[in-house]
C-alpha cells in the first residue's frame, strides 16, 4: 500500500512563502533553485459576481515542497524552486505562461535550450488547460495537471507531454453508466456545465449509452443566468427521477441550492467527481428533501502532517497587507481564509495538487539518477523528465446523501426518435435504434470493396483461370491431331475453354458498390455460358455411351447423329433456350441494386436483387443438363480402365454439386455482406472443377507422357476410339 501511495504521490511546489509572508504585491510566488516547477493556480476564481480565494492549492503545494526539501533521499543536494502564477483569467495570464517557457527573456519554440523550468503544474479547468497546453507541448515540457479531465487530453498525438493526477471524463462516465445499469435506471436527465468540460461529458455519455436501454430524456447545459425554475418544470413534465449532474463544483452548488428552493423532491442525483465530495451541501438541513445523491470520486488519501502544517502556518503568519484585492495579481490576502477553511475544502483537490508535485519530484529523482550519495550533476531537459513520469489513479462510486426515492420505471419508447415527451416517430429505413433508445442512428453501409482481401484473392483466382484456359487452348491447338485432344472433344474443347473464360468475367462484378450493369453482369454471363459448358459435357458423355454401348444396338441413331451433327444441334438448342429465358427474365424483372435491411438492424448490406421466381426456369435448365450429363457419364463407369473420360466428367459433376450444396447451406445459415464473396467463390470453384479435373490430366499426358498419346494406347479391341468421326 505504501508503494502505491508513493507511486501516486507527486506534487508541485508552488506558492511556498506566499502564505507565510503576505507582504508586497511583488513577492511570494517565486523561489529560486537548481530546477524550477512552474505553477498555474486559480488563486482567485469567480463565483457569481465576486472573486474568491482558493487557498487549499497554495497550502498543499507549499507543504509538499517543504517535504521534498526536507527529504534526504528524494532529491539530496538539489535545490528545488518554483515559479507561480495566478491563473484566474485566460487573457491576463499569458505573460506568466510566456515567462515559464522563456530562456533569458526569449521564447524559441523547437530550440532545445537549457531551462530551469522542468515541468508545469496546472491549470485547473479543462478550458484553461486547452488554452495554454499548446505552448508547453511545442518543447515537450511536462504538464502535470490536477483538475482537467476532458478526454481530448488522452490523445498523445496532440498532447504528448500532458499528464494528470485526475482520471479522465471517460472513466467517470463509465462509472456513472455502471450505476445506472446496476439500479436499472433507464430514463435520465443529463445536466452539464456550459464549457469544454461539460460538453465533453455529454458527448461521452451519448456515445456510451448508444446501443443500450438507457434513454437521455432531457439534457441541458447550465449557463450563467439560467432559469432553474423552468429547468425543473421540464424535468417534472417528463417524469424524470434520475438526474446526472456533470458540472463544476460552483455550478452544482447553484443547481442543488435551486432544487431545494423550488422544492424538488424524490430524485436520484448522480454527482460527478467535481462536486461529489462537496462539504458544504450536506450540511444544509433541506438537502435530504431532494432525494438520494450518489457520487463518483477518487479515494480520499489523507496526507500525513498536512493539518499540523496548516495550523502552524496560520499561527506564525502575520498579514499586515490590507490593500485592495486585484485580479490575477501575485498577492493573496491571508485574512480572507483560515486553517479551518482549508482543511474543510474538497480533499480530492488538495491531494491532486500534492500528487502532481511529488510526481515531478520522483521523475526528477530518476532523471538525475539520485541515490544515497546524492544526484548526478547532469544537464536535464524537460523532455527527459517525461520518460520517468508515472501516475496511477483509482476511482469508485459512493452514496453522498440519501432520502426516500423510488427507482424510476423504464419509460423508453422502442425504435423511435423522441421529438417531445409524448410522441414518437419510427426511424427511417437508413437508420436504426435499439430498444429503449430515444435517438436514431445511421446504419453502417456494408459491401465488399475491390480492396478486400477475399475479393483480391478471388479476382486473382479468376485471372489465373483465364491464363490457364488460354494456355491449354494453345497447347491443344498445337497438338490438335493427337489422340488425346481428339478424344477430349476436338473442336468442342476450345468452345468449353472459351465459355469458362467468359464465365469467369462475372466474378469481378460481385465486388464494389452494386450498379444496374454490375448486377446484370454478375449473373448473365455465368448462367448463359455455363449452360453451354454443361451442354458440351452432355454431348461428350452421350458420345462415350454411344460409342461403347448404343452404336451396336441402335445403328440408325448413330447414323442420324453423325449425319446431322447432333452434338452441335443439342448445344445450339441449349444456348438458344437459355438465352431466351434470360432475356425474358431480364426484361420482366432485371436484377438491380437494393439495400438489404432485414439481416442486421444496424447495417445496410448493398446487394443485387434476383427474382428467383422469374429466373427459376434458367436454373431448372442448368439442373436438367447437369442431371442428364451425370446419368450418361455414370453409365460409362464400367468402361475400359484407360478410357476415363466418363469418370472424369462424373467427378467434375460431383464437385459441382458439392460446391453449390455448401453454398446454399451457408446462404441459409449466414446473413451478411460476405455471402457475396462466397457466391463468387462458388462460381469460381464450379469453373475450376472442369478446368482442373477434365483438362489438366490431358495436358499432363501431352507434356510429360507423350508416349501414351498414341492410338495404340487409347484404342481398345472394339476399335471404337480410333474412329474419331464418331466423336465429332
Amino acid at each position: 500500500m505504501k508503494h502505491l501511495v508513493l507511486a501516486s504521490v507527486f506534487l508541485f511546489e508552488t506558492f511556498l512563502h506566499a502564505l507565510t509572508q503576505c507582504t508586497a504585491p511583488t513577492s511570494g510566488f517565486h523561489l529560486d533553485g537548481d530546477f524550477l516547477i512552474g505553477g498555474l493556480f486559480d488563486v482567485h476564481y469567480p463565483r457569481g459576481h465576486d472573486r474568491h480565494l482558493r487557498p487549499e492549492a497554495l497550502d498543499c503545494s507549499r507543504f509538499t515542497v517543504e517535504q521534498i526539501k526536507n527529504s534526504t533521499s528524494l532529491l539530496p543536494n538539489v535545490a528545488l524552486g518554483y515559479e507561480m502564477f495566478d491563473h484566474c483569467s485566460d487573457t491576463l495570464s499569458f505573460p506568466g505562461i510566456l515567462k515559464l517557457i522563456s530562456v533569458n527573456g526569449q521564447v524559441q519554440p523547437w530550440v532545445e535550450l537549457t531551462t530551469k523550468v522542468i515541468a508545469v503544474v496546472g491549470p485547473f479547468t479543462s478550458t484553461q488547460a486547452l488554452t495554454v497546453a499548446p505552448f508547453f507541448m511545442t518543447d515537450l515540457i511536462p504538464m502535470v495537471n490536477y483538475g482537467s479531465s476532458t478526454s481530448i487530453f488522452s490523445k498523445k498525438a496532440k498532447f504528448p507531454s500532458f499528464l494528470r493526477t485526475v482520471h479522465p471524463n471517460s472513466d467517470v462516465i463509465e462509472v456513472i453508466l455502471t450505476i445506472l445499469k446496476h439500479f436499472d435506471w433507464r430514463w435520465v436527465a443529463f445536466l452539464y456545465t456550459a464549457d469544454d468540460y461539460g460538453y465533453d461529458g455529454l458527448d461521452l455519455f451519448i456515445n456510451r449509452v448508444r446501443g443500450t436501454e438507457i434513454c437521455i430524456a432531457y439534457s441541458k447545459d447550465i449557463k450563467p443566468g439560467i432559469n432553474f425554475s423552468r429547468l425543473f418544470q421540464q424535468i417534472e413534465r417528463q417524469n424524470i427521477h434520475v438526474i446526472i449532474v456533470f458540472a463544476a463544483e460552483v455550478v452544482a452548488e447553484a443547481l442543488i441550492e435551486s432544487a431545494i428552493r423550488f422544492n424538488v423532491t424524490n430524485k436520484v442525483w448522480i454527482a460527478n467527481d467535481a462536486w461529489s465530495l462537496n462539504k458544504r451541501l450536506p450540511k444544509m438541513k433541506e438537502i435530504r428533501n431532494i432525494g438520494t445523491v450518489l457520487g463518483v470520486a477518487q479515494p480520499v488519501v489523507k496526507v500525513p502532517g498536512f493539518g499540523d502544517f496548516i495550523r502552524s502556518a496560520e499561527s506564525h503568519a502575520k498579514c499586515d497587507y490590507e490593500g485592495h484585492q486585484m485580479l490575477c495579481n501575485q498577492v493573496c490576502n491571508c485574512s480572507d481564509w483560515s486553517a479551518k477553511d482549508i482543511l474543510e475544502a474538497d480533499p480530492s483537490f488538495s491531494f491532486s495538487v500534492y500528487s502532481a508535485v511529488y510526481a515531478i519530484a520522483h521523475a526528477l529523482h530518476k532523471t538525475l539518477q539520485c541515490g544515497e550519495g546524492g544526484c548526478k550533476n547532469i544537464t536535464v531537459y524537460p523532455k527527459m523528465v517525461i520518460l520517468t513520469l508515472n501516475i496511477t489513479i483509482c476511482y469508485g462510486w459512493l452514496v453522498v446523501g440519501s432520502g426516500k426515492v423510488n427507482h424510476p420505471q423504464a419509460l423508453c419508447c422502442l425504435f423511435c426518435l423522441v421529438l417531445d415527451p409524448y410522441s414518437c416517430i419510427s426511424c427511417k429505413e437508413t437508420e436504426w435504434s435499439k430498444e429503449g433508445s430515444t435517438s436514431c442512428n445511421l446504419r453502417l453501409v456494408e459491401y465488399i470493396p475491390f480492396t478486400d482481401v477475399g475479393a483480391v484473392l478471388i479476382m486473382a483466382g479468376a485471372c489465373i483461370l483465364v491464363g490457364l484456359s488460354g494456355a491449354i487452348s494453345v497447347l491443344f491447338a498445337t497438338n490438335y491431331n493427337t489422340p488425346v485432344v481428339r478424344s477430349a472433344g476436338g473442336p468442342m474443347c476450345f468452345l468449353i475453354l472459351g465459355c469458362l473464360i467468359v464465365c469467369s468475367v462475372s466474378v469481378f462484378f460481385y465486388f464494389g458498390k452494386p450498379t444496374n450493369a454490375s448486377c446484370i453482369l454478375r449473373y448473365f454471363p455465368f448462367l448463359l455460358f455455363f449452360t453451354v459448358c454443361l451442354a458440351c459435357f452432355v454431348v461428350r458423355s452421350f458420345q462415350i455411351i454411344c460409342i461403347f454401348k448404343i452404336a451396336a444396338k441402335f445403328p440408325k441413331l448413330q447414323t442420324w447423329w453423325t449425319k446431322y451433327h447432333g452434338q452441335w444441334l443439342l448445344i445450339t438448342a441449349a444456348f438458344t433456350a437459355q438465352a431466351l429465358l434470360l432475356i425474358t427474365s431480364l426484361t420482366y424483372d432485371p436484377p438491380i441494386p437494393y439495400n438489404e435491411t432485414l439481416w442486421h438492424q444496424d447495417q445496410i448490406v448493398l446487394f443485387c436483387s434476383l427474382n428467383l421466381e422469374v429466373t427459376s426456369c434458367t436454373f431448372v435448365l442448368l439442373v436438367f443438363l447437369s442431371c442428364l450429363c451425370f446419368i450418361f457419364s455414370y453409365m460409362g463407369k464400367d468402361l475400359p480402365k484407360n478410357y476415363n473420360e466418363a469418370k472424369a466428367i462424373t467427378f467434375c459433376l460431383l464437385l459441382l454439386v458439392v460446391t453449390w450444396i455448401l453454398f446454399v447451406t451457408i446462404y441459409l445459415l449466414y446473413q451478411g455482406k460476405f455471402i457475396q464473396i462466397l457466391n463468387a467463390l462458388a462460381v469460381l470453384c464450379s469453373l475450376y472443377s472442369f478446368l482442373l479435373w477434365y483438362f489438366l490430366p490431358k495436358c499432363y499426358i501431352i507434356i510429360f507422357q507423350s508416349h501414351k498419346n498414341t492410338p495404340q494406347k487409347l484404342s481398345r479391341s472394339d476399335g471404337a476410339v480410333t474412329n474419331s468421326k464418331l466423336h465429332f
